[in-house]
Parts: structure tokens; C-alpha cells; sequence
């Protein structure tokens, strides 16, 4: 297993290769919220949500998976790191705004979905500050991404949203992971 860090491009063009019409950040927001909520088997569910169909013998599926494994396992160490080192899986600083918010956007969407697949929608099983967090994400699904224009204050505003969510996919993470070990 390689220890080199996947990239957002590196999924894209492995989603895309593989058929899978959803992005590398949506992706990644799924997984995410899975691992968030979810007790077991999270790299199963997660492959169980890409693939529902076996492709035994497609190679460009196969590579598709080998790298979400990758992601998979880079994701866990992050969220698990004592030194707060989990980040989204985003397009690069460099690409446009609009591609950058709308990767925000779609991780929010993924990660929304990964909390309601892993059965970890039930509002009681969240303390105020985890529920408030869900819906603040909910919110940042909805944004608009073409009312965005290239200017510093717009950039500021992206980068302070990508820390929240960072922010608060790990207080999730934290708040959930002892209700996760008194389940299994």
C-alpha cells in the first residue's frame, strides 16, 4: 500500500475512468460521513454505495478502487491523528472559485448522505454543537456557486467554510466515536 497522498485530480480522473458520475469530493464527503457515523464495515459500505454493481475483470475499475482504498485508509489516519491532520478532499487552491466552491458543495452533499446511510440521521444521537454543524453543512449544500466572482473577499469567505467543515467533520468524528465503541 503506496503512502503517498492522493490528490483531488487523481480521483476525479479515477471516478471518471471507472463510470462513476460523482466527484472526487463528493466522494470523499460520503466516506467521510460514513466514517463519522458509521459503527463497522465502513469501507464496505462506502464500495457497496460506488459499486453496486460487480466489475470483476474491469481494470479501470479495479484502479478506481485501489485508489478510493487509498483514500480510504488516508481519511481514517487523518481523522484519527492526534496532530488535527484531516483535510477535505477539494480541488487544488489554484483552480478557479467556482470550481473550488462547488467541490465544497458537493463534499457537503456527500458527507450528508454518508450520516443518513450510516443511520446516523436521528437528530437525538447528535449533542446541540454536532446538530447545529449538520445543518450549518446543510446550508453550505445549497450555496450558490455561480453568484461567486474572483476576488479576495469571496477567497476568504471559501477558505473560512473549508476550515469550518474540516472543523466540524472532526467534532462529529470525536463526539460520535464513543458512542461507536459502546456498539461494538
Amino acid at each position: 500500500m503506496s503512502d503517498q497522498l492522493v490528490l483531488h485530480e487523481e480521483v476525479e480522473r479515477r471516478l471518471a475512468s471507472a463510470d462513476l458520475e460523482l466527484s472526487g469530493a463528493e466522494a470523499h464527503g460520503l466516506l467521510c460521513g460514513l466514517l463519522c457515523t458509521a459503527a463497522t464495515d465502513v469501507g464496505e459500505l462506502w464500495f457497496a454505495e460506488l459499486f453496486p454493481q460487480p466489475g470483476e475483470g474491469d481494470l479501470l475499475l479495479e484502479e478506481c478502487q485501489r485508489t478510493l482504498r487509498r483514500v480510504h485508509d488516508q481519511t481514517l489516519a487523518s481523522m484519527t491523528d492526534s496532530e488535527m491532520g484531516f483535510a477535505l478532499l477539494l480541488p487544488a487552491d489554484q483552480k478557479p472559485i467556482r470550481l473550488r466552491a462547488s467541490g465544497v458543495r458537493d463534499w457537503c452533499e456527500g458527507f450528508l448522505y454518508g450520516v443518513g446511510l450510516a443511520g446516523g440521521a436521528e437528530e437525538s444521537a447528535f449533542s446541540q454543537s454536532s446538530r447545529e454543524s449538520l445543518i450549518d453543512i446543510s446550508e453550505i449544500a445549497r450555496m450558490n456557486v455561480d453568484a461567486l466572482t474572483e476576488d479576495e473577499e469571496e477567497e476568504e469567505a471559501l477558505m473560512q467554510v473549508t476550515e469550518f467543515l474540516r472543523v466540524a467533520a472532526m467534532l462529529v468524528y470525536y463526539e460520535m466515536a464513543g458512542k461507536r465503541e459502546a456498539r461494538s
